[in-house]
């Protein structure tokens, strides 16, 4: 079971985040690999891989809760990168940050769009 659990959420990573998931699974290799099998094996084979919302749906919510944190550009930079893998548009992106300048404060609304911006300028629409 743990062997599909974990072949699934690596599909599921992948399919989400392309190579970018790989790079943080890599990344934790050397510190902490367990960490990136957590990753995998619960966020990505459990939760991602859950019915109930598509995969847009599940992006948009970790982009709102990610900016809302104020403090997570790093993972907030690959989910909005992520957002736009699965067919989020920039629109649906800087509205959602928008809207959690409401509930969350111009500050993190701000480093939420400017963590976009950082994003969408290397992700060139084709």
């Amino acid at each position: 079971m743990e062997s599909t659990r974990y072949e699934r959420g690596l599909a599921r990573l992948r399919e989400v985040d392309g190579s970018a998931g790989d790079k943080v699974i890599e990344s934790l290799a050397d510190i902490s690999p367990d960490l990136g099998k957590y990753i995998i094996e619960f966020g990505f084979g459990d939760i991602y891989s859950r019915p109930g919302l598509t995969l847009q749906q599940r992006e948009l919510a970790t982009v709102a809760a990610l900016t809302a944190l104020g403090t997570a550009q790093p993972q907030l930079k690959v989910h909005i990168a992520a957002a736009l893998n699965v067919g989020l548009s920039r629109t649906e992106i800087i509205e959602t940050m928008l809207q959690m300048s409401l509930y969350a404060g111009f500050p993190a609304a701000l480093n939420g769009v400017f963590a976009a911006k950082e994003v969408f300028a290397s992700h060139e629409p084709a």
